[in-house]
């Protein structure tokens, strides 16, 4: 199972456990944390979502042979179900992150509402270098957090962002050694256990409710882009050299 989902405590956690593929995702496994977080926010005894992966990899991003079989980003596909889940959750989602967060990888921890790394951590967003464009509303949030000037470079050069620059820039709650990441984040998650559900929840909705329709109106406007680009001779180029392993052409 390369998503593993346990609840316990007053925690989900959604576990990404495909580490001989770093992770990488696939429509089904899209599909599988979809349910997950639709499990989670119907069940009372559920207080916090915990969203992890392996330890030294959080997730390479889409799995690119699967992604090029059933490329759709589209309104009725397994990658918007998951960002829609995720988006419209209303309890708290920790993210605890010991390395790589590539494409979505990255992008959605700017939808969780504590995000712990280790020293070892980069978010990754190399959508340009594929031919690509961004998703998950990060063209809108991502230069609103980091400013224009650092935002280009992440999205338009594709240049790993490190820990200590997520923290300083907003991108993340906290730097803490690799081992002690997840056991964090699952004490961090456990203490809404001992907050009171209502009030928590209200709080998230009237931090986010400034920008709910700005994220969702740049996540609609994004999967029509990443989808054309898709479609273009470029992208595949790109994305045909990469999983051969050689330069473009």
């Amino acid at each position: 199972m390369a998503i593993r989902n346990v609840s316990l405590d007053g925690v989900a956690t959604i576990e990404i456990a495909r580490p001989e593929k770093k992770n990488a995702l696939t429509q089904a496994m899209y599909r599988s944390m979809t349910e997950a977080i639709v499990a989670a926010r119907a069940d009372q005894n559920v207080r916090a979502l915990l969203i992890t992966g392996q330890p030294g990899i959080f997730t390479a991003g889409n799995d690119l042979e699967d992604f090029l079989r059933e490329p759709a980003i589209g309104a009725d596909s397994p990658v918007a179900g998951f960002m829609q889940a995720l988006l419209g959750c209303e309890k708290p989602v920790v993210a605890a992150v010991t390395g790589a967060a590539v494409g979505i990888g990255a992008t959605m921890l700017l939808h969780c509402d504590l995000v712990y790394l280790s020293d070892q951590a980069q978010l990754v967003l190399p959508f340009v270098n594929l031919g690509l464009v961004p998703e998950f509303a990060s063209s809108l949030l991502l230069p609103r957090l980091m400013g224009h000037a650092r935002a280009a470079q992440a999205l338009l050069l594709g240049e790993p962002i490190g820990a200590a620059d997520a923290v300083a820039l907003g991108l993340a709650t906290a730097i803490l050694p690799s081992n002690d990441v997840l056991a964090h984040a699952r004490r961090m998650a456990k203490r809404f256990n001992t907050l009171s559900p209502d009030a928590v929840r209200d709080t998230k909705r009237l931090m986010r409710s400034g920008s709910r329709g700005e994220i969702e109106r740049s996540i609609e406007e994004e999967a029509a882009q990443f989808t054309a680009r898709l479609r273009s001779p470029e992208a595949r180029e790109a994305l045909q050299a990469f999983l051969q392993k050689r330069p473009r052409g």
